[in-house]
C-alpha cells in the first residue's frame, strides 16, 4: 500500500488489519533512521502527528497520544471540527469520540465560533460573529482494530483512557470550500497560536517509540 486510495480500501474492507500495521511500521522505520524527513508536531489538543504524505486534497497521518499526555490548554476549547473528512484507524490503545450538536443562539450563547487558518508553524484563530450552544449527541468508543469515521464540519472531541496510549493511523480529504473550526469563549478575540514542531532527532525517537506500541497491537 502506498497511497491514499489504497489504505482508506483496505480500512473501508476492514479484513486485513495487518496490512495497515506493517505499513504503518515500515513508514516508522523510515522516519526513525531518516529516509523519510518529516518533523513531528504536538498538536494543541494533546496528541503528536507524524505527517506522513500531502498529495492535493488527501493527507495521512500517524497520531499518537502518550499514556501520560500533558494538560491540554488550548486558547479556545477541545470542541472543534475539520474541513476535511477524516477516516481513522486505531493500532494500539483505545480512543473516545465524543460528538456535539451546535445550535445557533445569537440571543443566548455558550460559545464563539473561531475559524482556525493553518499558516506553516502557525494558527490564525479568527473570532466570527457565530454564537452557539453545544450539547454531546453521542459517544463513541473505539479500541485496535476499529476504524472510525468523522464528517468535515462535525464538532466533536477526541481522547485517550487515561494511563494508556493510543496511535491512530489518520485520512483526511479536505472537502472545498469547509474551514477548521472550534468552539471558544463568547467574549474572545482573534489571536494566534505557534505549533511545536520536533527536531530531527526528537522526531525519530517519538517513531521508534510509536513503533513499539503499534507492534504490540
Amino acid at each position: 500500500m502506498t497511497s491514499y486510495a489504497d489504505l482508506a480500501r483496505e480500512i473501508d474492507r476492514g479484513t486485513r488489519p495487518e496490512l495497515l500495521r506493517d505499513w504503518v511500521l515500515h513508514v516508522l522505520a523510515d522516519v526513525a533512521d531518516g529516509r523519510r524527513p518529516l518533523r513531528a508536531v504536538r498538536h494543541p489538543l494533546g496528541f503528536t502527528c507524524l505527517p506522513v504524505e500531502r498529495d492535493g486534497p488527501d493527507g495521512i497521518c500517524v497520531h499518537a497520544w502518550p499514556a501520560d499526555p500533558p494538560p491540554v490548554r488550548p486558547t479556545t476549547s477541545a470542541m472543534h471540527s475539520h474541513s476535511w473528512d477524516l477516516l481513522s484507524h486505531v493500532l494500539h490503545g483505545t480512543v473516545r469520540n465524543e460528538l456535539i450538536d451546535v445550535t445557533d443562539a445569537p440571543a443566548d450563547p455558550s460559545w464563539r465560533i473561531y475559524e482556525v487558518h493553518s499558516l506553516g508553524e502557525v494558527d490564525e484563530v479568527a473570532a466570527t460573529d457565530r454564537l452557539v450552544t453545544a450539547m454531546t449527541a453521542t459517544v463513541e468508543t473505539h479500541t485496535a482494530g476499529d476504524s472510525y469515521a468523522l464528517r468535515a464540519g462535525g464538532f466533536h472531541t477526541s481522547e485517550v483512557t487515561a494511563g494508556t496510549p493510543a496511535v491512530t493511523v489518520a485520512l483526511g480529504r479536505t472537502t472545498p470550500g469547509a474551514c477548521d473550526l472550534s468552539l471558544g469563549a463568547v467574549d474572545g478575540r482573534s489571536h494566534r497560536v505557534r505549533r511545536d514542531r520536533c527536531d530531527a532527532a526528537e522526531t525519530a525517537r517519538m517513531a521508534r517509540e510509536i513503533a513499539r506500541l503499534v507492534a504490540r497491537g
